[in-house]
């Protein structure tokens, strides 16, 4: 059912109370540089607080340092075999369909224009990426994992926007939400979640049904830890179809902003792509996987690759076949994915971690079991009629 519009206010006007909390009370003591300092040295769950750390800093690890208790550990263990299984896809799915996704909505793009750091795509997409890899390690939720301190980290540099946006009056909340509000970043996880899954769907990849719910569920538990509301969060994929549905018919259109970070998108990709002559598949993807008429509001520049580009699902398709009826095909090709995608973090991070720190101020392997069964094929939820 299409959400009223009580309900989307709430979600407009909500943050995240704990780490909100948090922040303000370390910027209030000023304290925020010495949490800053100390916290590049908190990297692994389970590793004791540094010491000097502020009381509510302390006591905000504390309360974050566990995964929610409804967690299905075997559900959480086919979505890490499902990034396995389809990590370069979704590398590619991440970079030229979720990120511009996020630019087609105009007040989330002016958002990552206006804060220092996400203003570089190279640093945006490389703390996405470090961070994915991170959820779909085996040891994601144990001890010794980097998964959630990252977790926590984002957590605290969402709340530290909000503080500084609103502190410093530049936004309005009463046209745009409170920034990074509940329904943004549900958004946001959708973006990540099943946007991937439908962008993984027009490549022509082959996926299971309990894959992508998997890959779906994983996501969840990511917002749960991120401070997302999960009473509000669609529990199925027809539920998410529907929301995010609804929320791009409600704000997605041009934006210069929009415009400014798909240049800069592409432009970082094309000095990934050794030399100039494959730089024209940069656009060419994006606006295959994200469709013309959004293309156009973010002046993707059209390339005679725009019709070769839509080859690529029967390449893959053949690629998929091999993988699916060879045990040593899809070895090599799921070592070539794990590659490929080492290659691009590297090649975003320049070979350095890259650190979550909260912003003091705004400025301009394991072994594989075997692979879960692909009887019965994945295909989208039918976009939603009522809206």
């Amino acid at each position: 059912m299409p959400r009223t519009a009580a309900s989307v206010n709430a979600l407009r006007q909500s943050g995240d109370a704990l780490a909100d909390a948090t922040v303000a009370a370390l910027f209030e003591r000023g304290e925020m540089g010495t949490f800053n300092t100390l916290m590049r040295f908190f990297s692994t769950a389970g590793a004791p607080v540094p010491d000097g750390l502020p009381d509510v800093a302390r006591e905000y690890l504390e309360a974050t340092s566990a995964p929610p208790a409804w967690v299905d550990w075997d559900e959480m263990e086919r979505a890490r075999l499902f990034f396995i299984d389809n990590n370069v896809h979704i590398a590619t799915a991440l970079s030229f369909a979720s990120m511009p996704a996020c630019y087609l909505v105009p007040h989330v793009a002016k958002l990552l224009s206006t804060t220092h750091g996400l203003d570089y795509p190279s640093t945006r997409m490389a703390a996405t990426g470090q961070f994915t890899v991170y959820l779909m390690q085996p040891d994601a939720f144990e001890s010794g994992s980097r998964f959630i301190p990252a977790a926590q980290k984002v957590r605290l540099l969402h709340a530290s926007i909000r503080h500084h946006l609103t502190r410093e009056d530049r936004w309005d909340a009463e046209e745009s939400g409170v920034p990074i509000c509940q329904e943004d970043m549900i958004g946001g996880q959708m973006f990540f979640s099943l946007l991937v899954l439908d962008s993984l769907h027009r490549l022509g990849i082959h996926m299971s049904e309990e894959g992508a719910e998997a890959y779906y569920y994983a996501w969840r538990v990511v917002g749960a830890m991120l401070g997302v509301d999960q009473d509000a969060v669609p529990k199925s994929l027809d539920d998410a179809r529907r929301f995010l549905d609804q929320y791009m018919i409600r704000y997605m259109g041009p934006s210069p902003e929009g415009v400014q970070l798909t240049r800069q998108l592409i432009r970082l990709y094309e000095d990934i792509v050794p030399g100039t002559l494959l730089d024209p598949v940069v656009p060419a993807l994006v606006r295959y996987l994200v469709g013309d008429t959004s293309a156009d509001w973010l002046e993707v520049p059209t390339t005679p690759w725009d019709t070769l580009v839509k080859a690529v699902p029967h390449l893959l398709g053949v690629l998929e076949t091999i993988e699916d009826h060879s045990p040593l095909g899809a070895w090599a090709l799921d070592r070539l994915g794990h590659l490929t995608t080492i290659f691009e973090l590297s090649s975003l991070t320049r070979g350095r971690v890259m650190h979550y720190a909260v912003p003091e101020n705004l400025r301009k392997e394991y072994g594989v079991p075997d692979a879960p069964s692909r009887t019965r094929r994945w295909t989208p939820p039918a976009a939603t009629l009522s809206l």
